[in-house]
């Protein structure tokens, strides 16, 4: 899960807002990954302490050098530290202020995942999050960088991506500003 940003639409830091049901934007979006996926590792900026952020026990907490250069690089050093660590053959990539992301719609993209194919949820034609990425393209996504996230990955290898219809219009919904909360 990316967690790394500066929430700079927002204008403070989003990730510890609390949603109506008190719990923080950021435990939130990683409770739909720490309940359905055997690791979820979560990239953090470097100042960051993941007991302030709620990050739950289990989570494995990288620390983005690189996060005030944007989204790409945070990825890429996210990426480049669980490689060597995980024996993951796929990697599902959350952003962390989407926490509405359905169970049903991360279990019909797993079911599609394999180590050569990058899967892109969608609904209603717009693509959407979490994207999952086969091993195959991870030394990709570790030379990422600037503020686009993977988008150029999966523009380079289009004959690996599978466009994956759900009926989920969370996959969608991310909190930029403290009116996407209520």
């Amino acid at each position: 899960m990316l967690a790394a940003g500066f929430s700079r639409r927002f204008g403070s830091d989003k990730r510890r807002a609390r949603l109506a049901g008190g719990q923080t934007l950021l435990a939130a979006s990683l409770a739909l990954p720490f309940s359905e996926l055997p690791e979820v590792w979560v990239v953090l900026r470097p100042e960051d302490d993941p007991r302030e952020l709620s990050v739950p026990r289990g989570v494995r907490v990288l620390h983005s050098a690189h996060a005030a250069h944007g989204m790409g690089h945070s990825l890429a050093d996210g990426v480049r530290s669980l490689a060597p660590h995980s024996e993951a053959e796929v990697l599902a990539i959350f952003l962390g202020d989407m926490p509405w992301i359905g169970a049903d719609s991360l279990r019909c993209l797993l079911a599609q995942a394999a180590p050569d194919a990058i899967v892109v949820p969608t609904f209603a034609g717009q693509p959407g999050h979490p994207v999952l990425f086969g091993r195959s393209f991870w030394p990709e996504l570790q030379l990422l960088r600037g503020d686009n996230g993977a988008r150029e990955v999966i523009r380079a290898n289009p004959q690996a991506v599978r466009r994956v219809a759900v009926s989920d219009p969370a996959i969608l919904r991310d909190v930029d500003t403290p009116q996407c909360i209520e």
